[in-house]
């Protein structure tokens, strides 16, 4: 028999009635002859909950204990689901991570996957069992200890299932149903995709959109993974949602597949750094160390000798950013003149595998935002990346007009 993996989130969780309904869509896969894993999250808002428990009860808190606490979520959701098919006669059985066993490394809260043994399921599913009841976010550490995979770790467990047991497919069921062209909130324009790539689907989750958690994307492609996104608010189909796939099996797409934005920007600015080699390293380095995620790098020559270094980073991480620079310059590591932080910039970005084999891109991204009296502060490109920054306040503004001229609400063969 085949076997599928099925992911549910917290908010197709979040009650006991959406609990029930969830698991009639994993009856109705069993009923077509799959061997079903199901892989569920906390209910919706227990995570958050928890992770305030914790602070309030140690704001110094043990990593190991940390987990064993937020971890309890999924084990609560994974019971009853397992609880509610047996209700309808599904032969089901819950598993938490350390009972499959997931196996992670020792890095709690933001634990990495090393390996899912299948052995134990398997051998359940050869004994009438038809339904695994996986707790997602959770494995167990070489020590023996409960660890986590970090925010949206669902998803990562998810895809490693799949993975592991050699699913046909993975189906994310989620609030939305599936991956639009842009953010259906901001331009009503926006039109849900039949099929996106892998790499498409990777830069659009690093990029801001929420769908899929960045982490799991990367392992589906780095294993073939078949991912579908879909609502499990709606009525189940098999064309229902998106499918991610290998680029290999999308016949025609848009040079552009979709628009992504990151609203909470910082564009900071080292003045008058000394042009020398290694300086790159000497700043970087300590804003790696203090746990700064720096995105777009802008160098500029300033003065004989000198240059400007500017770097864009999330809007709650200047502080930090500062912090290091100021204690880098102390320890005689770097000299600069004055740290400049903006934190009124957005992140635009125009994604799609078509631009490897289209000229031009970017010259109709910038006439677009010029049209608009757009100003670009950043630019940064790759093989299927166009990405700027621009002052918040014409962020959506931005993205209409990009998603307008990309033409973004036609299908492939329609646009231009």
């Amino acid at each position: 028999m085949s076997i599928l993996v099925m992911k549910f989130g917290g908010t197709s969780v979040a009650t006991l009635d959406r609990i029930q309904r969830a698991a009639k869509r994993v009856a109705v896969e069993v009923a077509r002859g799959h061997q079903v894993i199901v892989i569920v999250s906390a209910m919706s808002g227990k995570t958050n909950e928890l992770v305030g428990w914790v602070n309030e009860t140690s704001p110094l808190y043990d990593a190991r204990e940390y987990d064993a606490v937020v971890s309890s979520g999924e084990n609560v959701t994974a019971g009853l689901m397992a609880l509610r098919l047996q209700e309808m006669e599904v032969p089901a059985r819950s598993w938490q991570g350390w009972q499959v066993p997931l196996k992670t490394n020792s890095a709690h809260s933001s634990a990495r996957i090393e390996e899912i043994p299948t052995d134990n399921i398997m051998e359940r599913f050869a004994q009438g069992m038809q339904v695994a009841v996986v707790a997602g976010f959770q494995g167990v550490s070489p020590e023996g200890r409960i660890t986590t995979l970090g925010r949206g770790g669902s998803d990562t467990t998810a895809v490693a299932f799949a993975a592991a047991f050699g699913a046909v497919r993975c189906d994310i069921y989620t609030d939305v149903d599936g991956v639009y062209t842009t953010d259906p909130r901001i331009c009503e324009k926006a039109r849900k995709l039949d099929r996106i790539a892998f790499e498409e689907m990777l830069e659009l989750a690093s990029l801001g959109a929420k769908v899929l958690q960045t982490r799991s994307v990367e392992l589906a492609m780095r294993y073939k993974v078949k991912l579908r996104v879909l609502s499990s608010f709606e009525e189940q189909s098999d064309e229902a949602g998106t499918l991610v796939v290998g680029e290999e099996d999308i016949m025609e797409s848009n040079v552009v597949a979709g628009v992504a934005y990151s609203r909470d920007e910082a564009k900071m600015t080292l003045i008058s750094v000394a042009d020398r080699p290694g300086i790159a390293a000497a700043i970087f380095g300590p804003l790696a160390e203090a746990g700064v995620n720096v995105d777009m790098i802008v160098q500029n020559i300033s003065e004989e000798g000198r240059t400007d270094m500017t770097f864009s980073c999330p809007i709650d991480q200047v502080a930090r950013a500062e912090k290091a620079m100021q204690d880098a310059k102390e320890r005689g590591e770097i000299r600069f003149h004055d740290t400049v932080a903006d934190k009124g910039v957005s992140k635009v970005s125009v994604v799609g595998i078509g631009m490897r084999s289209h000229a031009g891109v970017a010259a109709r991204m910038f006439k677009a935002l010029s049209a608009e009296g757009v100003n670009i502060k950043v630019i940064t490109t790759s093989e299927i990346k166009i990405s700027v920054l621009i002052d918040r306040k014409y962020m959506e503004l931005a993205v209409q007009a990009l998603h307008d001229e990309f033409d973004l609400d036609k299908p492939a063969a329609e646009s231009v």
